[in-house]
């Protein structure tokens, strides 16, 4: 079964556009757990720009009450800043489920690629051992859509597992892309995906997907791609629900994960 967590960051940027406290981001993770989400998932980062640590703190409050999964993002090579304390030490702090690691930097409008394992490897193997200790699921963001020769020599999938990772997440921006301009890219573009799906599952990893997944793309993605364990969708699944509501969409989602099979 494909698990559904909802990323609330949008909800934040919108807060923070005006100060104050409203929208509220916890009561906007409280309405997506009601309507039947599975987890919440947020990305803090150091600039503050959307989630900050008290809404970190908030929201690993509200999971623990509710008994579902928090997902942490963020890039744990950031080094803290007044108001952000560090990726490593909010993950001690709150202790998320699933701690996702992912290489962002402050310049990056958006998550928009995975890890390099060949280069960044040595640096997260101590990193996916401490968030062990903490009792946190570890998965990292990683490149899909890559020709394969370029992603072996970027360490390929099989390195996440080498390095004591639980789960990938694959990143699908490009898959998004590819549809939404309707391009021939997008049958080939879901076969890596799928292969890497299936080269992940060989070495013992479970397999994530998130980025730019919408109501338009989801079905034809896990129709394609074997095994995902859970999707994180936030900026489609705003801005859907600015029409048709933020209730009414979570349902629309956990209805095309219930009619993929084996999702």
């Amino acid at each position: 079964m494909t698990v559904l967590s909802v990323n609330v960051n949008k909800i934040a940027v919108l807060r923070n556009s005006r100060g104050g406290s409203e929208p509220d981001v916890v009561r906007a993770a409280r309405t997506c757990l009601d309507a039947g989400a599975h987890g919440i998932t947020v990305h803090p980062r150091p600039d503050c720009r959307h989630i900050r640590a008290d809404d970190v703190y908030a929201l690993a409050q509200l999971t623990r009450d509710r008994a579902v999964e928090f997902n942490l993002e963020g890039n744990p090579f950031a080094p803290p800043r007044p108001g952000y304390p560090g990726f490593l030490a909010l993950c001690e702090q709150v202790r998320p489920a699933q701690a996702t690691l992912v290489p962002d930097s402050d310049r990056q409008l958006t998550s928009d690629h995975g890890f390099d394992f060949v280069r960044d490897g040595e640096r997260l193997l101590p990193l996916i051992a401490q968030l062990h200790s903490l009792g946190c699921r570890v998965s990292l963001f990683a490149d899909a859509h890559r020709d394969p020769a370029d992603e072996f020599a970027r360490g390929g999938v099989e390195r996440a597992a080498e390095l004591g990772a639980d789960r990938v997440e694959l990143y699908t921006g490009p898959y998004a892309e590819a549809t939404a301009t309707a391009t021939d890219d997008a049958s080939a573009m879901l076969a890596r995906f799928a292969d890497c799906a299936r080269r992940a599952q060989r070495a013992g990893l479970g397999v994530n997907a998130g980025h730019d997944l919408s109501q338009a793309n989801l079905t034809g993605f896990l129709r394609a791609v074997p095994g995902v364990l859970e999707v994180s969708i936030g900026h489609a699944l705003i801005g859907e629900a600015l029409y048709a509501g933020l209730d009414v969409t979570v349902r629309s989602y956990l209805a095309i994960l219930g009619t993929v099979p084996g999702a």
